[in-house]
């Protein structure tokens, strides 16, 4: 698989679970749909609830690479999942 290119990073492994998601949804809201983001975190409950929230929430998860060192980085495209609004 070749190297996807970001047009963001963030840096999720100086932080524990919830706060992952939020961040990395917080910096995915700037980005426009089709645009990748490079997540940088730890392993563990991020790497099992990180790419679980993001794919929940319409973004596609292109590749989780381990970098041997404890951290992992995940590549995301931002999707458009378009909600219904609720009671539909």
């Amino acid at each position: 698989m070749s190297m996807e290119k970001a047009q963001a990073f963030v840096d999720i492994s100086d932080v524990v679970c919830p706060v992952t998601f939020v961040k990395v949804k917080v910096a995915i809201e700037d980005l426009e749909d089709g645009q990748i983001i490079e997540i940088l975190m730890n392993e563990g409950e991020p790497v099992q609830n990180v790419p679980r929230s993001l794919k929940d929430e319409g973004h596609k998860v292109l590749r989780i690479k381990n970098n041997r060192d404890g951290t992992y980085t995940l590549y995301v495209e931002k999707g458009g999942l378009s909600m219904p609004p609720p009671g539909l």
